[in-house]
């Protein structure tokens, strides 16, 4: 093999994957076929799981430093945000930070640890056997040579190459209405002026270097196909007829159309091609979910890939990743579609009144506590929880393991995210029981990390939790609330084995 893994894509969800690969020690090859990063950015945010999984890593304050955090978020800009403050975590905010930001400080890391990107580099075709996968590809001078891996990831968005050449379906719905978006370096920046336009719907985004973003849907204009570029005056005349002010725009350095084309894979996986991201997925940036959901794909999948690279995966683990995400690229698709129906219907004259009164009910809707926590939690992504493997499971398997601050047995940890950064499985002996991290360590000690917790937070989901078996992208494995030493004993090793592999 050239590479264990080759993965198709440069963008957040490619660097984020090849980084939990490199590791856990797969060797692994990046082909991009733009020739330099991406210096726009469509994406702008990170919101509370995928600023978790930076923790994680022990990555954020690599990010936090750069961006700015927001307590709320909204749903189909209905004036009632979206109180992520509220919700069971240290971060219960959207991290404001531009996408190639975001892409630049996960390639620092991916080159931190060895990660080979090769940008000017195109798949020009790709193919696979029981043994590997044939990738040809076309470089910078036009020549093409072939690259054997024992997988290929495609991260290489809507129009993915690699899933093509997997002949995975990829259905949804067409494209059937468009917004615009723009970066000024010069707009009235009047408070009056802008408070005019966001009550009218345009989104206002301060970014980086002194540039502000608008984003809104013209009704007039709002059927224009995506591939259609947009002009300065088209912006200007647009922005007058839908807030009545050109808000002073001018000197732009980015115009885009985007489209509500809404499309899921099949499948993730075909023997050993895969797809993680807007490969994946595709759908109208509502709530700006997409980097987010792709972020998280690439956490999920990196440590299953590389337990089956490194030879100790158990039966399943690698199906399991389509198992665990597909469903949650469903959700995200018929959010953002509900939210895309709501934002046409409302510029649909037809459709107005009812549409008006829609939202009007929606907004009170959010103004409930429980409503607002549930939807809050699911475009966070706080909410995920993947289906336990076993029926029985104790309530917290699936679920994200709570960042409780801890005191433990000969280790300077402080909270369970101290605990996390080598994407290792990690078990919390939450009992105190002499000798248990022997019970541990010799069969699985080089890919489970065993620690006695002497004292820790109180936290409800956690009373009276002995055990607890948290997998590298922190979703509990296994948990136990018996106190009966020996009946802990046979379910610990029961689930190491199914999650950990058989002990060495």
């Amino acid at each position: 093999m050239n590479v264990d893994v080759v993965v198709v894509g440069a963008g957040p969800t490619g660097l984020m994957l090849a980084c939990e690969l490199a590791l856990a020690g797969v060797r692994t090859r990046i082909l991009e076929r733009r020739a330099e990063p991406q210096r726009d950015s469509r994406a702008l945010t990170l919101h509370p799981r995928s600023v978790e999984l930076m923790d994680q890593r022990g990555l954020l304050d690599r990010f936090l430093p750069l961006g700015r955090t927001v307590p709320g978020w909204h749903f189909a800009q209905l004036p009632t945000q979206l109180d992520f403050s509220g919700l069971d975590s240290r971060h219960g905010y959207t991290l404001f930070l531009a996408q190639a930001r975001t892409e630049a400080l996960i390639e620092e890391r991916a080159l931190e640890l060895g990660v080979e990107i090769l940008r000017g580099h195109e798949v020009a075709g790709l193919s696979q056997d029981g043994d590997g996968v044939d990738v040809q590809v076309r470089g910078r001078d036009g020549s093409v040579e072939t690259v054997r891996a024992g997988y290929a990831v495609g991260c290489d968005g809507g129009r993915s190459v690699v899933r093509q050449a997997a002949d995975i379906d990829f259905p949804g719905t067409d494209e059937t209405l468009t917004g615009v978006l723009g970066d000024f370096a010069l707009i009235d920046a009047d408070p009056l002026v802008l408070g005019a336009a966001r009550a009218r719907g345009v989104l206002v985004a301060p970014l980086e270097g002194g540039l502000t973003r608008l984003v809104y849907l013209d009704p007039e204009r709002m059927r224009v196909p995506a591939g259609e570029p947009v002009t300065l005056e088209e912006f200007r005349t647009s922005l007058i007829r839908v807030c009545g002010s050109d808000c002073g725009i001018a000197e732009p350095r980015w115009l885009s159309r985007f489209g509500n084309a809404t499309r899921l894979a099949e499948r993730y996986r075909s023997g050993r091609i895969l797809l993680a991201g807007d490969a994946a997925h595709i759908h109208f940036p509502a709530a700006g979910q997409g980097l987010n959901t792709g972020l998280q794909d690439a956490m999920n999948l990196g440590w299953k890939l590389a337990a089956v690279v490194n030879g100790w995966a158990p039966p399943g683990l690698l199906d399991s990743y389509d198992e665990e995400r597909n469903p949650v690229g469903q959700a995200v698709t018929e959010n953002t579609e509900v939210q895309t129906l709501l934002a046409e219907l409302t510029l649909v004259r037809q459709y107005q009144r009812p549409a008006v009164a829609l939202r009007k009910l929606l907004n009170e809707l959010l103004g409930i506590a429980e409503v607002n926590r549930a939807l809050a939690a699911q475009v966070s992504a706080l909410g995920t929880v993947y289906p336990p493997a076993t029926p029985g499971a104790d309530p917290l398997v699936g679920r994200r393991m709570p960042d409780i601050g801890l005191t433990a047995a000969e280790s300077d940890a402080t909270r369970v995210y101290d605990l996390l950064p080598a994407g290792r499985f990690v078990h919390f002996n939450l009992a105190g029981d002499p000798d248990l991290e022997d019970a541990v360590t010799p069969g699985w000690g080089s890919r489970v990390t065993a620690v006695t917790v002497t004292e820790r937070d109180d936290h409800a989901d956690l009373d009276p939790v002995t055990e607890v078996l948290v997998r590298p992208d922190g979703h509990v494995a296994w948990a136990t609330r018996t106190t009966d030493i020996a009946a802990r004993r046979d379910e610990r090793r029961e689930a190491l084995t199914a999650w950990a592999g058989t002990p060495s």
